[in-house]
């Protein structure tokens, strides 16, 4: 009979508007034994967004005090509001065999690479500037003047890929979702992994 085995942690980062949403929807709607974790974030919540599904929306006096209570696994500041991420949360999922994805960008990918140093990073990149501009447009929820914030925020960004383990450019969607889930499954089929799901099947061959 098989154990169960530890869950992964991922990274996935990208610039705003590379397509990265989406393809976490698409990975959680076609595998239970994936999440990806709920962050805090002190930013006003987007059209259709709700609290404790896409975010903890809480407020700046609030995050902070999670801060000091030594709260988050991770936490940065993006675009003038503070993003972190629930240790307890994510170690009760892994310990339960889940693998768990973090939405964080570069410098909380740098944060949780300190303490976990097995942390899968991956890092999307879109296609082309100019398909980039065009997706941020298409929203149709920013002024002009985020949206050249968000071009140049995304430079800044794209230059942090050469950190990740992995970088997929997300120019056919299916195609970067099929990359995705080999990621997933390569990790799943690590040693250390299979020998803790296999242990009794191992010791009975190696007897």
């Amino acid at each position: 009979m098989a154990n169960l085995a530890r869950g992964n942690l991922f990274i996935l980062s990208a610039p705003s508007g590379a397509g990265k949403s989406s393809l976490i929807k698409a990975l959680l709607e076609k595998h239970d034994n994936v999440k990806v974790s709920v962050s805090h974030t002190t930013r006003q919540p987007r059209p259709g967004e709700e609290n404790a599904v896409h975010y903890h929306f809480v407020t700046v006096d609030a995050f902070k005090a999670l801060i000091e209570a030594g709260d988050f696994f991770e936490w940065a500041k993006v675009f003038d509001n503070f993003y972190g991420t629930s240790k307890q949360a994510i170690e009760t999922q892994l310990a339960s065999g889940i693998d768990v994805f973090l939405d964080i960008d570069w410098q909380g990918a740098r944060q949780v690479r300190e303490l976990v140093p097995d942390v899968k990073t991956i890092f999307i990149l879109p296609p082309s500037r100019e398909e980039l501009e065009r997706r941020l447009n298409n929203r149709g929820q920013d002024s002009q003047e985020i949206i050249a914030a968000r071009m140049a925020e995304a430079k800044s960004e794209s230059s942090h890929y050469c950190e990740f383990d992995y970088v997929l450019v997300n120019d056919d969607f299916d195609t970067t979702l099929n990359e995705l889930e080999s990621i997933v499954l390569a990790a799943r089929l690590q040693t250390k992994n299979q020998t803790v799901k296999h242990q009794q099947l191992i010791d009975e061959l190696l007897r």
